[in-house]
């Protein structure tokens, strides 16, 4: 248990954190996952409407520092790789 009140805080800040963190890595690993969904469906146009979602998930992921930005972007890279495949 913390004995000194700033280490009573992060406990506090890190508990907060935690919980944006969970919320946030759901929304990003639900989006990807309908994304590879439609495309091992071979469903393009649903493909790319979910890769919008997608981006925006995976953005906001981002934006709050759950994930590092040179992540993100190869996160999108690759969806965006796999969504042309089907498109052509």
């Amino acid at each position: 248990m913390a004995n000194t009140s700033s280490a009573k805080k992060a406990i506090r800040v890190s508990a907060r954190k935690k919980k944006v963190n969970s919320i946030n890595k759901e929304n990003y690993r639900t989006a990807k996952k309908a994304v590879l969904k439609a495309v091992s469906d071979n469903k393009p146009a649903q493909a790319k409407k979910l890769l919008v979602k997608a981006y925006s998930a995976l953005d906001t992921a981002s934006k709050k520092k759950t994930l590092h930005k040179n992540t993100v972007s190869r996160y999108k890279s690759r969806l965006a790789t796999q969504v042309n495949k089907i498109s052509k």
